[in-house]
């Protein structure tokens, strides 16, 4: 079947400070292995016998302030290649007014959305945001209904315990989708923390403008765990629906510990479970609708 990979990243090392000087802790442990060039031939090559035929590539954190520069380079990417199908840029919600970077980003035509990673954690390697409450301030909400004046989304990044506020965005933001990135990140597989999970995205699931992507569910057990991967794919897809739900890569990322080829398997043998409708609507029919492909 045709896959719509909804979340990958291709990357030049010199324009991305995390992969140059000393190696930091990060989320998704030892990084050595990719802490060089990721151009879209390498990119292509990894999906090569996997069924592919769209992406859409997500803002990798370059600079803040070359928000523009990311942007235009994979839209000439694009434009040289054929790749990626769309982009989901940077633009900061924190501002005043988020207007001006929004307008210099739509001159890009493959621009489908903005992400602004709002995920913090009371463990510091988890943390990226400076405050949990991002998703409750009112200039960010602001700036975030001003998407719809574009038709872009938003990809929201964040923890369980930020859910509830994550609820408050989307009801403040009608006419914006919302794509949950990874399934809500569920990080903590103890059985408290499992529920906090599923109560919040429970809570995200009645917002009818909220969609789940299935992805990254390798960063913090640092391999492809398919009884783990099937486990949050049938929950999620048990409250938000097929309809509402979006296989994504998070390549290269999973490149560390995994091949495209196992990680699409591992994806793609849970979904068979729920049924050729599912299948068709979690690997091409929603990321095809909602990032318009």
């Amino acid at each position: 079947m045709d896959i719509i990979d909804s979340h990958h990243h291709i990357w030049r090392q010199v324009d991305l400070k995390w992969l140059q000087g000393p190696m930091q802790p990060r989320i998704f442990g030892d990084y050595e292995s990719i802490r060089r060039d990721y151009p879209i031939e390498e990119y292509l090559d990894d999906v090569a016998s996997s069924g592919v035929t769209k992406s859409v590539y997500v803002q990798a954190n370059w600079p803040n302030d070359q928000f523009e520069d990311e942007v235009r380079w994979v839209q000439e990417t694009a434009d040289r290649s054929g790749w990626p199908h769309g982009i989901v840029g940077y633009a900061d919600m924190t501002l005043s007014d988020a207007r001006p970077q929004l307008e210099r980003l739509a001159a890009y035509p493959a621009m489908r959305g903005i992400r602004q990673q709002f995920h913090w954690h009371e463990n510091p390697l988890y943390r990226f945001a400076a405050s949990a409450s991002m998703a409750e301030e009112p200039v960010v909400q602001d700036n975030i209904r001003k998407l719809s004046e574009f038709g872009w989304t938003f990809d929201l990044q964040l923890f369980a315990g930020q859910m509830k506020a994550a609820v408050g965005l989307a009801r403040a933001c009608p006419d914006v989708t919302f794509i949950l990135q990874h399934a809500g990140m569920p990080e903590d597989l103890s059985v408290e923390g499992w529920a906090a999970w599923q109560t919040g995205m429970r809570a995200m699931a009645e917002m009818p403008n909220v969609v789940s992507k299935l992805s990254g569910f390798g960063t913090f057990v640092h391999r492809v765990d398919a009884e783990l991967i099937k486990r949050i794919i049938f929950e999620t897809v048990e409250m938000f629906g097929p309809e509402r739900c979006m296989f994504g890569s998070n390549f290269p990322i999973e490149k560390i510990w995994s091949s495209y080829e196992a990680l699409v398997q591992a994806h793609m043998s849970a979904v068979s479970e729920l049924g050729d409708t599912a299948m068709q609507q979690i690997f091409h029919d929603t990321a095809a609708r909602v990032y318009r492909l």
